[in-house]
Formats: structure tokens, C-alpha cells, sequence
């Protein structure tokens, strides 16, 4: 039963993570689209005489179209990344394979809608199959959950059958090459029982949009507090993605295509030249907008309340922590590294802190916000609020932030002071026991920096890394000591990360020192049952885990 949980726990921490490629290009494209489909449109044009220029406007309708890429070919985009993120060697294999077996899905459901004599053209049959064109081939539209599910069958595949020994005389289909092959052979037989089960499991998921929509501005707060609550096991993506991309977010016609995703109706309105419709303007409800009040104006307040309740002298140590927490979160929308500093010391003020952020997304519905996107953050806040014009109410957003940093401010500082909160700058002073062990482990001397980085020294205190290893530092984080904290190359059993976080299975979560971690510069240490830890490092996670990766035997 343990083995069984331990390897969900994986599964699910892999599944959630491989989104994150996708989900990146996504976000890039749609700041092209906006800034391409705002500059290029009447109502700017109309204003600023010069953008008029067929230079200007052929480069921001180019930008427009560029951005349509992820939107278009997204679906597809997710069966090769999800194949590629969860294999741990041949990955170009597997993402390979994760094309060819969509494809052959959908070629197969073609195949069965023709044979069956249906008409592609019929109102009736369009609207109890989903049909769709899907890569130049009519059949039936399974968005993100077919991607998905495509995803994870040929990442099993890939596993099982990448080492396959075939007879000599087809031995030249065995191994890596047999891969897409068997994609292909078993997505197409799939891809027969999709025009039988697709409609009622359809059904299902339209009756659970529904059910949300009934609940008017109160989904949008659910989702928003959930998103945050799922936060520290690193499941939000999949609940996040479940609303972007399928019915789940709300569903509608643009510009006369049916769309299904909170994000796929954003992104098709801002190509479209009508008004937006209820639709569109209910599903934005779940997108970046609501995120506003929290990430430009709330958690800037807590980090500036930490700041004012920490000891003075520890205040100038503590400032660069804080001011690279609020860059990350103003302006990339990433809040794990302001987030984890006040999690593990006070889950209660973490409980508060998502009903705020749920409030917040409540907010903005019944103002009628419609800004949208991912991540909200100023940028955000820029392109698809103040560049679309006043009918966003982005003028709103400044005014709601702060609103959200006072609240924010006055709650943290209160919580730190009464509960005395050990958030940074306000841990106790190293004990005179503590300081004999360092002496004895060979750390006479070490400190962390300024900002919470690595202990000079802390990984020859063992005598394991040779002085070349040095060279292994990832901006301010030493990869060998962390290697080292985490157990050393033996106990990591495969290792990857998502936008913010090292993402591990290891033979025992016991080895991995989290006080030592954390005073390597790590915000903090989840080990979420005794195989499967994350280690939130924040923006730079991504040459953390490079660095780490050239140490040990694993992808």
C-alpha cells in the first residue's frame, strides 16, 4: 500500500510538472497575441494615427499570428510534452512517439466516423460527437484530456517497451524505433472507442462546467483558494489546466467556432473583433485577473511586514530575500519564494492568505475585470489590461491592490508579532550547542550570505568534494552542498523540477537534511511521504537542477 501511494505520489508530481513546458510557450504566445491584437486593432489605431503604418501593422499582425501558434496545435503540444517530461532517458523518443500516437488517435476516430457514414457537416452530429478539425483531419475534439491521456499512454509505452529485443530478421524495429510504432498501433485502436465513450464522458464534464457556472462569482473564489491550497504538494497545475482547457472553465462560440477552456476563450476573443460574450467574460473570471490583488498588492504588503517585525540588525540580511521574493512575484507571477517563508512557520496564516487570494478572484468578478492570461503579474496587467482599453476596468486592479497590501500588511504584522512567527530575520540566536557541532563538523567560520545563499565551506566539512566541485554553484547555490544535504547522489532516485521547485523520489526523505537545505538558500522542504521531496528554490531552480543533475546517474 505504501509503495503503492509512494508511486501516485510520483506519478502526480511528474504529471503536474510536465506542464509547465507547454504551459510556458503558452504564456509567451499570449503576450504576443495581446500587445499584437491590441496595437493592430481599430480602436488603437484609430487614437495613435502613426501605428496606421503598413510597417506597424504588418509587424503586429505578425506578432497576432505568432501567437496563435500555441493556442492552435495546444492539444498536440501537450501529448508530446507530457511523454517528454515524464520519460527519464530517450525523451526525444518519447515526445516523438507522444505526436505520432495522437495523430494516429485521431486518424482513427476519422476513420470510424466515416466508416460509420456520419456527416461531418450535420449540426446534430457535430454538437453529440464534438467534431472538430484536429491537425487537418475532422474528428472529434477531446482538447486537453485527450492530450493527456494520449500523454501518459505513450509514456508508458516508452518505459516498457524502449529496450524491446524483436527477432532477427525485425530487428531492425526493436528498441527505440519500436516505440512509435507500438504508439501508433495502440492510440489507433484507442482511437476506435472514442466516437463510443467520448459524448457521455463529454456530458460529464459540461454538467460539472455548468454546475461551477451556477455558482456565479463563488466559483471563481474556489478555484482561486484551491489553486493555493494545492500549492505546496505541487498539484495545482493539473486543477489549474482542468479550467484553462476544457469545459470545466466554461464553454462558448467565438467568432462562430466553439471553444472550450477559460484560457482558449481569452485567447480566441482577443483575435476576434466582436464584443465579447457571456461566455468569454465568465470564463476570465478563473484567469490572471483575479490573481492581481494578491500577487501586485498582497503578498508585497506581507513581505514588507516581515520586514518591519524582523530584529533591525537582521533587517539589512533579510532585505535582499524579500525585495527578490516581490520581483518574483510582481513582475513574473511566481509567490512560492514569498509564500514559503511564512508556510511552514504558520499553515493557519497560509489557510488565510488563499481565502484572500479566492477573494480576491471574487473581487474581480463582480467589478468586471476582463484582463485574463496566466500569471498575474504586471505584465499582464500591462498588455491585456491597460493596452485593450478601459473596457478591461484595468484601472480597477491598482486600487484592489491596495486594498489587498493593507489587509495584508496589518494581518501579517499583527499574526508575526502576537504568535511571535519565526519569519525571517526573527529566528532565535544560534545556541552555544549549535556552534560546538559546527566546530566539530569543520565549519568554524561559515555564515550564510546576505541573502539567505550557501555557507562557504559547508560542503568540505565532510572532506567529500574535491576543490574542483567548487565550480558547481548555480548563482548563489551550491550545488554540491545541496547535493550533499539531500543525501548525496545515492538517494536520489530521479530528479527533475517544475517553475519553482527540485522535484525528487529518493531512496529515504529521512537523509534530506531541511535545516541545512534552508540555509543553503532553499525557501523550504516538502517531503510529502518518505520516497517523494520538493525543494523550493525559487526562479533559478532550473540551473539548481542542472547543476545537481551533472553529479548523479539520473535524467
Amino acid at each position: 500500500m505504501q509503495k503503492t501511494k509512494a508511486a501516485l505520489w510520483e506519478f502526480l508530481q511528474g504529471l503536474g510538472k510536465t506542464f509547465m513546458l507547454p504551459v510556458a510557450l503558452l504564456a509567451f504566445c499570449g503576450i504576443m497575441l495581446g500587445i499584437g491584437s491590441s496595437l493592430s486593432s481599430d480602436a488603437v489605431t484609430d487614437n495613435v494615427a502613426f501605428l496606421k503604418g503598413e510597417g506597424f501593422h504588418l509587424v503586429f499582425t505578425w506578432m497576432a499570428n505568432t501567437g496563435l501558434v500555441a493556442f492552435t496545435f495546444l492539444p498536440v503540444l501537450f501529448a508530446m510534452a507530457i511523454p517528454l517530461g515524464l520519460a527519464r532517458e530517450d525523451k526525444g523518443v518519447a515526445a516523438f512517439s507522444g505526436f505520432v500516437g495522437y495523430a494516429a488517435m485521431n486518424l482513427a476516430v476519422n476513420f470510424y466516423l466515416t466508416a460509420k457514414g456520419v456527416d461531418f457537416e450535420d449540426e446534430k452530429a457535430i454538437e453529440h460527437y464534438g467534431i472538430a478539425d484536429v491537425l487537418g483531419v475532422p474528428s472529434i475534439d477531446t482538447g486537453l484530456l485527450g492530450a493527456v491521456a494520449v500523454g501518459i499512454v505513450v509514456s508508458l509505452l516508452h518505459r516498457r517497451f524502449r529496450t524491446q529485443r524483436m527477432p532477427d530478421a525485425l530487428a531492425f524495429f526493436g528498441g527505440l524505433r519500436f516505440v512509435p510504432i507500438v504508439s501508433a498501433l495502440v492510440l489507433s485502436v484507442l482511437g476506435l472507442l472514442i466516437p463510443l465513450l467520448w459524448p457521455t464522458f463529454n456530458g460529464w464534464i459540461n454538467a460539472v462546467g455548468r454546475g461551477i457556472g451556477h455558482t456565479g462569482v463563488f466559483g471563481p473564489f474556489f478555484f482561486g483558494m484551491g489553486e493555493v491550497l494545492l500549492r505546496p504538494i505541487g498539484l495545482h497545475h493539473i486543477l489549474v489546466a482542468m479550467f484553462r482547457f476544457t469545459d470545466v472553465g466554461g464553454s462558448g462560440a467565438v467568432c462562430g467556432d466553439q471553444v472550450s477552456g477559460a484560457l482558449n476563450l481569452f485567447y480566441a476573443q482577443l483575435d476576434c473583433s466582436a464584443p465579447p460574450n457571456s461566455a468569454v467574460t465568465d470564463a476570465t473570471h478563473f484567469l490572471s485577473q483575479g490573481k492581481m490583488a494578491a500577487y501586485l498588492g498582497g503578498l508585497p504588503g506581507a513581505a514588507l511586514a516581515m520586514y518591519h517585525c524582523a530584529n533591525r540588525r537582521m533587517r539589512p540580511e533579510i532585505k535582499a530575500l524579500l525585495v527578490s521574493g516581490v520581483v518574483a512575484c510582481v513582475v513574473g507571477g511566481i509567490t512560492e519564494p514569498l509564500e514559503f517563508l511564512f508556510l511552514f512557520v504558520a499553515p493557519w496564516l497560509y489557510a488565510i492568505h488563499a481565502v484572500l487570494v479566492g477573494l480576491g478572484f471574487l473581487t474581480a468578478a463582480v467589478l468586471g475585470v476582463f484582463i485574463g492570461n496566466t500569471d498575474g503579474n504586471v505584465i499582464d496587467w500591462l498588455v491585456f489590461g491597460v493596452l485593450q482599453g478601459s473596457t478591461t476596468k484595468w484601472y480597477l486592479v491598482p486600487v484592489i491592490a491596495a486594498v489587498w497590501f493593507t489587509v495584508y500588511y496589518f494581518l501579517f504584522r499583527w499574526a508575526i508579532t502576537r504568535f511571535n512567527l519565526k519569519t525571517p530575520g526573527r529566528e532565535d540566536p544560534p545556541q552555544d550547542d549549535d556552534a560546538q557541532d559546527d566546530a566539530r563538523g569543520g565549519e568554524k567560520g561559515a555564515a550564510p550570505s546576505a541573502e539567505g545563499g550557501a555557507e562557504e565551506g559547508a560542503d568540505e566539512r565532510d572532506g567529500k568534494a574535491p576543490e574542483p566541485a567548487r565550480e558547481l554553484v548555480a548563482g548563489k547555490y551550491d550545488a554540491v552542498a545541496m547535493l550533499d544535504a539531500i543525501g548525496g547522489a545515492g538517494n536520489i532516485q530521479s530528479l527533475d523540477n517544475c517553475i519553482t521547485r527540485l522535484r525528487m523520489t529518493v531512496a529515504d526523505a529521512a537523509q534530506v537534511d531541511e535545516a541545512r537545505l534552508k540555509k543553503l538558500g532553499a525557501v523550504g522542504v516538502i517531503k510529502l511521504d518518505g520516497h517523494n521531496v520538493q525543494v523550493i528554490i525559487g526562479p533559478q531552480v532550473q540551473s539548481v537542477k542542472d547543476a545537481i543533475a551533472t553529479m548523479i546517474p539520473v535524467g
